[in-house]
């Protein structure tokens, strides 16, 4: 026991001097691997800007990309921060479990080495007690190593699972970076398939501008022609407004392509106007019938622009009608193609099975404007045609659906019951389909082309018309007749050849390129 004192009082400082000396080690070593590290890892470099152009639903879809993308960088700069601080944790746990083994072992030793030296110390006492306490010392620092001993091996197993524990936690923080990586990868692609697909929509605005056509004025040159023309020079002609001038006025009228009844209306007009003094020279006269002709065509303000109507229908089916040689075909093509830019989803239904090559024309329009097509074969029935394409617009979620139909003349009983059929079966397809029905009328054809009005109106219900080749004809004042007699509007009117020259029709904008001067 004497011996004992003084030597653990001689061991404590050097222990405490070890211990001190291996955490400053260890401290000054992770502070070294965890610099390394950073320098190691580099933040990935930002993906590339996008380009600018102009703003459309496909921008939108390339700005969402890219917030995904940041999003996901974001993210994986955050779990490698973590698994970094994970890892610097697991290495100090395992420094501080060895420094206590060592600690261990060492006052295990240490022990070892006092019982010996007591143990000898006590063989070498001159009397039995002093033996005798020797021998429980001895015993007394035997078991206390042999608690050590069994200190070290729990100490030892709890590292080893520390150190488990570690290694199940990098193993899933590596994981979760491999995750991290491919879900960046795929925000990736999604973003260059944004991209592209902005790429693709800005060649068709450019594809469109190309095909731009011509104003509206210089479409209707031929029809300014005819009776505006007629009525431009009685105006400038004519001093003052007399018996002579109203007579030469209503043989304009009356032999226009405006109908009876309409000339008949403006007449009427001009004759009340003069009873309450409201038109004091000619040049008011032709005021006075510009302002009732765009009350005319806006079927009296109820009508202000034409063009595809808005429908809540998915999809919306438009079902066209016409005689033959009216630009049907051509006109359904133009639709499409102004559809599919706009970013509608359009299918073309071939239904005109009677013409020869109608289906092969609209093939080539649906190639050009990039959507699909429904055709049958040569004289089979067109209602069939056209309840299979409504079908598979309703089954693929379809934005439109265009039907081309068998020219029909207005005068065969026959054929115009073939439409009404067609007709029907289109709502068996899909209820409440067609959600339109469109005229095409050829505007060279005059007043003719009322009478087709009528007839198709009488036996289909039209709710539309597309006044087609005004830009080479005189008879373009039709289009007055036909929204004047039967209320319907215009949707379309075609001046040229061109994309563009099919153009919405706005009764304020026609009125103005008809009576321009020039």
């Amino acid at each position: 026991m004497p011996l004992a004192l003084p030597l653990a009082t001689a061991l404590a400082p050097r222990t405490i001097e070890i211990i001190a000396v291996l955490g400053t080690a260890f401290a000054v070593l992770i502070v070294a691997l965890f610099a390394a590290r950073r320098r190691r890892r580099r933040p990935p470099l930002p993906p590339p800007p996008l380009p600018t152009g102009v703003r459309t639903k496909a921008d939108l879809e390339v700005e969402r990309a890219k917030a995904e993308v940041e999003r996901a960088q974001a993210e994986r700069a955050q779990a490698d921060a973590r698994a970094q601080a994970e890892q610097a944790e697991r290495r100090q746990k395992e420094e501080a479990a060895r420094r206590k083994a060592d600690e261990e072992a060492k006052a295990r030793a240490d022990a070892e080495a006092k019982a010996k030296e007591l143990a000898r110390a006590a063989e070498a006492a001159a009397t039995e007690e002093e033996r005798r306490r020797a021998r429980a010392e001895a015993e007394k620092l035997s078991a206390e190593a042999a608690r050590r001993k069994k200190e070290e091996a729990e100490a030892e197993r709890r590292a080893a699972y520390e150190a488990k524990k570690a290694q199940e936690a990098e193993q899933k923080a590596r994981r979760r970076a491999e995750e991290e990586t491919k879900r960046l990868e795929e925000l990736q692609a999604a973003q260059r398939r944004a991209e592209e697909a902005a790429r693709e929509e800005l060649e068709r605005q450019r594809r469109i501008e190309a095909e731009s056509g011509r104003t509206l004025a210089d479409g209707l040159s031929k029809t300014r022609g005819g009776f505006i023309a007629r009525l431009a020079q009685l105006v400038g002609a004519a001093p003052a407004i007399d018996d002579r001038f109203l007579g030469e006025l209503e043989e304009i009228l009356f032999t226009a392509d405006i109908g009876v009844r309409t000339a008949d209306r403006l007449m009427g007009l001009v004759r009340e106007k003069l009873k309450k003094r409201e038109l004091s020279h000619p040049d008011k006269v032709k005021a006075a019938l510009r302002e009732e002709i765009e009350r005319i065509l806006s079927l009296d303000g109820v009508f202000a622009e034409g063009g595809m109507p808005a429908s809540d229908a998915k999809p919306q089916v438009l079902m066209i009608v016409g005689v033959n040689g009216s630009g049907k075909t051509t006109t359904i093509g133009k639709l499409a193609f102004k559809a599919r830019a706009g970013g509608g989803n359009v299918l073309l239904g071939a239904g005109d099975t009677f013409r020869a090559a109608a289906a092969e024309q609209l093939d080539v329009w649906a190639t050009r404007a990039e959507v699909d097509i429904v055709k049958g074969v040569a004289d089979q029935d067109p209602a069939s045609v056209c309840f299979e394409a409504v079908k598979k617009g309703v089954e693929e979620g379809r934005d439109l659906v265009l039907l081309d139909t068998a020219g029909r003349l207005h005068t065969k009983v026959s054929l115009m019951d073939e439409l009404k059929k067609v007709k029907r079966v289109i709502d068996k397809a899909m209820p409440g389909a067609p959600h339109s029905v469109w005229l095409v009328v050829d505007g060279t054809t005059g007043q003719n082309g009322l009478e087709q009005a009528k007839q198709f109106h009488e036996a289909l219900g039209l709710n539309g018309l597309v006044l087609t080749k005004l830009d080479g004809t005189a008879k373009g004042g039709i289009v007055i007749g036909i929204c004047d007699q039967l209320k319907v509007p215009v949707r379309y009117v075609g001046v040229g050849e061109k994309i563009g020259d099919l153009k919405p029709f706005r009764p304020k904008e026609f009125v103005d390129a008809l009576f321009q001067e020039g």
